[in-house]
This record gives structure tokens, C-alpha cells and sequence, in this order.
């Protein structure tokens, strides 16, 4: 299963709420230091808002922070939320796209059930036990092998573009 960009940003917002936890924490500075575009930002605090995960204090001293503690923060509640709101998108432009509702209900009904197995297992991780993780190093990342020979260094693509991991949207 692969998650949309726009649930990756949420996460990656509400984990660094969760580490300025109880301080509120500027939109700006959210977008700089987890590399997501200013508006996006402002798109996805939004829609967190919405949902329930943070708070948002307006004006020069404001910012964002978690609307409850970290440890009550599922992480298969938080991709529900920005999930399902691109599911009913979709499904909104199948149909003023005139595809008939009954073709697609067998195959929607697949995915819905696919999608819930999914987040029950995201369901049983919190965001204090991804902060918890983060700070021991343990973010699933394998240790490097020690090596006797000194590796050589990698070409860049002249493009510039960045890399991105995979599974993520």
C-alpha cells in the first residue's frame, strides 16, 4: 500500500508538534525544517485542524500545536483522516466524470476493506512511540556494516533532483 504524499506531510507535521510539545511551533519553520513547501504546509495544518490533531493560535505569536497528547495520536487515526478525504475526492470526480456508481462498487468495496486492514495494524502505533523511536535512533533504519576499505563516494545526478524513498507518495 502506498501512502499519499499529503499523509506522509501530516505525519511528518504532527511528529514535529509532538516533539515542541507543549510550545507552539510556526507553520514557516514546520515547512523549512521537514522540507515541505510553505503552502502545502498550510494546506495540511489545515486539514489537521479539521480533524482534530492540532490547534492553530492565530497572529505575530502564534503557530500549531497537538489538540491532545502525543500518546492519544494513533497513527492509523491520522492516515484515516487524510486518506479517506482522497478517497471521497475520487469517487466525486468518477461521478461528475458520468462513470456509474455500480461498476465501481465491488472494486471500491475491495479497497475499503484492504485499506482498513492496513490501519489497523498503523492503529496500534501512537505518535509518542514514533518520537520515542526517533530519539533512540531506532527508526527502522539498518546500522551501517563496518568496513575496512573506505567506500567510494556516489555520482550525482547532474539534474539535481532528490531521491525519494520508497512507498512514499
Amino acid at each position: 500500500m502506498r501512502l499519499s504524499k499529503t499523509t506522509n506531510y501530516a505525519i511528518r507535521i504532527l511528529l514535529d508538534c509532538a516533539v515542541a510539545d507543549p510550545n507552539l511551533v510556526k507553520v514557516a519553520e514546520i515547512s523549512e525544517r521537514r522540507d515541505i513547501t510553505l503552502q502545502n504546509t498550510f494546506k495540511i495544518v489545515h486539514l489537521l485542524s479539521r480533524a482534530g490533531f492540532i490547534r492553530a493560535v492565530r497572529g505575530r505569536h502564534g503557530g500549531v500545536r497537538l489538540a491532545r497528547p502525543a500518546s492519544e495520536i494513533r497513527i492509523g487515526d491520522v492516515v484515516r483522516a487524510m486518506e479517506i478525504l482522497n478517497l471521497e475526492v475520487e469517487r466525486e470526480e468518477s461521478q461528475r466524470a458520468g462513470v456509474q456508481g455500480s461498476q465501481l462498487a465491488a472494486l471500491d468495496q475491495l479497497f475499503d476493506d484492504a485499506l482498513g486492514a492496513f490501519i489497523s495494524v498503523l492503529d496500534e502505533h501512537t505518535l509518542e512511540q514514533m518520537i520515542k523511536a526517533q530519539r533512540k535512533g531506532t527508526t527502522g533504519a539498518r546500522p551501517k556494516a563496518k568496513t575496512t576499505r573506505r567506500a567510494k563516494p556516489l555520482a550525482v545526478a547532474s539534474s539535481g533532483a532528490r531521491r525519494q524513498p520508497i512507498g512514499h507518495g
